[in-house]
């Protein structure tokens, strides 16, 4: 391994925590959402692509949401999985994701709520809030 890579692989590593606080959406790894989920942090994970129209709905309106409301960065760590990716991830699997442009709120071993294929601030305000109340 040369040294440019160990240390460019040890600022990300240092730096990521860091990234879910400040009010970033982390890129999922398998096992991100269980180790944050086992510090006991409400995870919201958005099942998605670069591609789908309905994804970049949902993310528009995540995004208008979450700077509307500081909160929601304060209390929810924020998770995008790349469906492409990782479709067949035991995440993926365990929490039976059908699809793309699904949105699950989760704190512990519950699932808070999940929507699936919804594009609206109201019902994506709704999630959030029910992530924000356990939090």
């Amino acid at each position: 391994m040369k040294r440019r890579d160990f240390i460019a692989g040890a600022i990300l590593a240092v730096s990521l925590p860091f990234a879910a606080i400040s009010g970033e959406t982390v890129e999922y790894k398998p096992g991100l959402v269980d180790e944050a989920l086992a510090e006991g942090k409400t995870v919201f994970v958005d099942f998605g692509t670069d591609w789908c129209t309905t994804c970049a709905a949902q993310k528009r309106a995540v995004e208008a949401l979450r700077d509307e409301n500081p909160a929601y960065d304060d209390a929810i760590t924020f998770v995008y999985v790349n469906w492409d990716q990782y479709s067949k991830d035991a995440l993926s699997k365990r929490l039976k994701i059908p699809r793309r442009s699904v949105l699950v709120a989760l704190r512990g071993d519950t699932e808070i709520g999940r929507v699936t294929l919804g594009t609206s601030k109201k019902e994506i305000k709704a999630l959030l809030d029910a992530a924000l109340a356990s939090s």
